[in-house]
């Protein structure tokens, strides 16, 4: 039996590790009209499918057919996505004061000899940063 298109949207929002709500938010769809064309109550359009193919980097053809892999390129950084638009809503004052305290993490991590590629594991209690 083949797989729907309604199963792919949803494989693909959970290889995203994203809730029903956070999904169709990034596609502008609501809650409701999300949820049935998940179960297969509803049938997406066009328009969704470009959607999800562009905000998502979901391959097309897979989405639509399912052959090919299932990313275009490489999934999104959701939690980056949404750390950007929060930083975005900030003064420019507390974006300086973040982007101070991320060097200052990152001078940490380097001390520490922690090194994300490598998988060594850094201290569980940093030492505490100089907040103004």
């Amino acid at each position: 039996m083949a797989v729907s298109v309604n199963v792919r949207i949803k494989a693909v929002r959970k290889a995203l590790d994203l809730s029903q709500r956070a999904f169709c938010k990034g596609i502008f769809l609501s809650h409701s009209f999300y949820a049935q064309i998940e179960s297969g109550t509803r049938k997406p359009n066009e328009r969704i499918y470009e959607l999800i193919t562009n905000k998502y980097n979901v391959n097309k053809d897979w989405l639509l057919t399912g052959k090919g892999e299932m990313f275009s390129a490489p999934a999104p950084d959701i939690e980056l996505e949404q750390l950007i638009d929060i930083y975005k809503e900030l003064d420019p004052l507390f974006r300086e004061y973040i982007s101070l305290q991320i060097k200052q993490l990152l001078s940490v991590q380097k001390r520490s000899g922690a090194d994300s590629k490598t998988g060594k594991k850094i201290s569980r209690d940093p030492p505490l940063l100089n907040i103004p």
